[in-house]
């Protein structure tokens, strides 16, 4: 299993945002793509994707950029993810075993398991982290 790049770089930008000295001041998006060694356009189009969902918020002008909302310390890796890579199961049985499948029943519950775990964890738990160790 393997997310993709955009979720990659969404992950860091959070980050990135959250441990700025002021998270709610907005950074540009060429200063976020320098430090990511990444493409500012490319990286505008997964900022698009997190401002939709609420989750970065956006500032136009020269003074302009991305900054976390004021409730960003809740947000879930999982949700993180989902804004980049949609909310489709990892797992698709295409022989119509229907519910009873064993091999989807497995499946399943791994991504359920999985998911659990980054519902859990949040941008804010590793900011914490980080300043503790």
């Amino acid at each position: 299993m393997k997310f993709s790049r955009g979720t990659n770089y969404a992950l860091h930008t959070m980050l990135q945002l959250a441990q700025s000295s002021t998270p709610n001041k907005p950074i540009g998006v060429q200063q976020l793509a320098e430090q990511q060694d990444v493409s500012p356009t490319y990286l505008s189009k997964i900022l698009t994707k997190l401002v939709k969902e609420g989750m970065v918020s956006s500032v136009s002008g020269v003074k302009g950029g991305y900054s976390l909302p004021y409730n960003w310390e809740t947000i879930s890796f999982l949700e993180i993810i989902q804004a980049i890579e949609g909310k489709a199961s990892l797992f698709d049985c295409h022989f119509g075993h229907g519910p009873g499948c064993p091999i989807e029943q497995v499946m399943v519950e791994a991504e359920e398991k999985m998911e659990e775990q980054l519902r859990k964890m949040t941008i804010a738990d590793l900011v914490k982290n980080k300043t503790m160790n």
